[in-house]
């Protein structure tokens, strides 16, 4: 397999999958989420790896989500439509994923961080959502999969004011299981891989299949909100409005819309 966008490893029962565009803070195309998305189905079916990490390259960054300015050069031909298929592949790769977040995790790396079955962070790590900040409508299975993870309060407030979060705050919430000192981040993964293939394979299995059976109801939610909704939405002044802004690095105006 020949990537461009990640780098795939296996080694010692270990697959790494680690999204390798450090120039833009391992921000992701619909290309990058393609070869992802190859890279967890061949850990899945094969027999010799019983834990997968999924991480960024470099030290600034887990990931910032979708690439703007990919999507901005690319117009309405730019898409990310197999984010939900990256998204469902976790989950269903009856295998542990844990998040090696080595830095920002913001919007869709974000997303990525949460579904993960298990998250290591270092203390350098920053999460936060971005979307209603860049006129970025996410809904369904993404919006709701939060709140089992730290709480419909908690979830609404991390949607709704964008917030930043530190690791230690991220781990209060319970966005995450562990953070460390950014140089004992590769320890530390280690170490929770080999007690994790210290397990009985069949066991782990049967119990990450236990675990999401009970997001069952989450994974047939339509992501058609939005259409529903606001069908106009995308290419709008008001969708336009967040994404020039945060290319322009400035804060949006959204007043005129809220008409």
């Amino acid at each position: 397999m020949n990537f461009t966008d990640i780098i795939y490893e296996k080694k010692g029962g270990v697959a790494r999958i680690t999204i390798n565009r450090p120039h833009v803070l391992n921000a992701f195309t619909n290309h990058t989420l393609e070869e992802m998305l190859e890279a967890f189905h061949d850990a899945g079916k094969d027999g010799s790896i019983g834990v997968i990490v999924l991480t960024g390259a470099g030290d600034r960054a887990f990931s910032a989500g979708g690439d703007v300015k990919w999507e901005r050069a690319g117009g309405e031909e730019a898409s990310w439509d197999r984010f939900p298929d990256v998204h469902n592949a976790i989950r269903c790769t009856l295998k542990p994923v844990i998040a090696r977040i080595n830095g920002y995790a913001i919007g869709g790396g974000h997303h990525l961080a949460y579904f993960c079955d298990l998250s290591i962070a270092s203390e350098r790590a920053i999460f936060g959502q971005n979307g209603p900040r860049v006129g970025s409508p996410a809904d369904g299975f993404y919006v709701n999969y939060l709140v089992h993870v730290v709480g419909a309060k908690k979830a609404r407030e991390i949607w709704y004011l964008c917030r930043r979060y530190t690791a230690q705050e991220a781990l209060a919430l319970g966005l995450v299981n562990a953070v460390v000192p950014h140089e004992q981040l590769d320890e530390e993964v280690d170490k929770w891989c080999r007690e994790i293939l210290d397990m009985s394979p069949t066991c782990i299995r049967i119990l990450k299949a236990s675990f999401e059976r009970a997001f069952d109801h989450l994974r047939d939610l339509p992501f058609s909100i939005q259409r529903q909704l606001a069908p106009n939405f995308m290419g709008s002044e008001e969708q336009l409005e967040g994404q020039k802004a945060f290319l322009e690095k400035r804060k949006p105006d959204f007043s005129r819309f809220r008409r």
